[in-house]
């Protein structure tokens, strides 16, 4: 099947079977799959212009809604961390887009400040799990494992899960995710996987809490993304415009994937899912690190 707009010619199946297999195992780390599908769309695919970053985000678009559902469904969506992620990511999404089409059609000098960050981030996330044991849920949830609010301000929210409670501030929140959805917005990923990273190995908060929070936060920056790579695409050209039929089918398969991956977190131990995060970021900040440098 040939695809006009990107110019790939593929199997109408490959897309949706390879973001099922991808965010089938990254959403229950609160990651759509965006940052490792980007790779694969650039190296495998040869979908090279920058109409790949907002074909990425249509993708998140598709898919993300299955996961969020779920955790949604199952009363482990900590809200008031997605308002404080969204207040940021969404006009750093905007941002980063303009970045792209009009300054960085080959960003190269960005991926070293990413891949140093993300390096810092899963490095964290690894020496923590040496450190100690994870803390909430060392096997299957229980039932009854909701997330409670117990305060929510401007500078201060806090919560319960599992008999133990925790608290990050939405200010610190803000500024984190402004940066994120820039960076995100560059590049085409969503900004899910910082966002993760950050919560879990700089705020320790537990992975089952936050995992729904930074996808519906990647979801909606991810609407931001595409509309401003739209509109930039009417100045810019063709170039800049997504590839809607590719991003779809892709989505597709990543709203099973979502879904899927979701609903099996609660049977998974939470130092399981640290570890496969950990052991994601470290990939993908390794890998803009050599881009960087060939």
């Amino acid at each position: 099947m040939h695809f006009p707009v990107s110019g790939v010619d593929c199997s109408p199946l490959l897309p949706p079977l390879v973001a099922f297999a991808i965010s089938s195992l990254t959403a229950s780390a609160g990651i759509s799959g965006a940052v490792l599908l980007l790779p694969f769309q650039v190296s495998v695919l040869g979908y090279t212009s920058p109409g790949v970053s907002p074909t990425n985000l249509i993708y998140n678009i598709v898919a993300i809604p299955g996961g969020v559902y779920r955790y949604f469904r199952e009363g482990r969506m900590m809200w008031p961390l997605t308002w404080a992620v969204l207040a940021g990511s969404v006009p750093g999404a905007i941002a980063g887009a303009i970045i792209r089409v009009l300054y960085l059609p080959n960003p190269r000098s960005f991926k070293l400040f990413a891949g140093l960050v993300l390096l810092f981030l899963g490095g964290r996330l690894l020496v923590e799990l040496l450190r100690r044991p994870a803390r909430a849920g060392q096997g299957r949830l229980p039932p009854g494992a909701v997330v409670s609010t117990r305060l929510s301000t401007l500078t201060r929210v806090e919560y319960t899960f599992l008999g133990e409670t925790f608290s990050f501030s939405p200010a610190m929140m803000f500024i984190v995710s402004l940066v994120v959805g820039v960076v995100g917005g560059i590049y085409g990923i969503g900004g899910g996987a910082f966002i993760s990273a950050f919560v879990v190995a700089v705020l320790r908060l537990p992975v089952y809490t936050i995992a729904g929070a930074c996808l519906f936060g990647t979801f909606v920056t991810s609407i931001a993304g595409v509309a401003s790579f739209e509109l930039l695409g009417l100045s810019a050209g063709p170039v800049a415009r997504p590839d809607w039929a590719l991003g779809s089918l892709f989505g597709l398969g990543g709203l099973l994937g979502t879904y899927l991956g979701a609903r099996l977190q609660k049977y998974l131990p939470e130092r399981w899912i640290r570890l496969f995060l950990g052991l994601v970021i470290n990939g993908l900040a390794l890998t803009y690190i050599v881009q960087f440098f060939r």
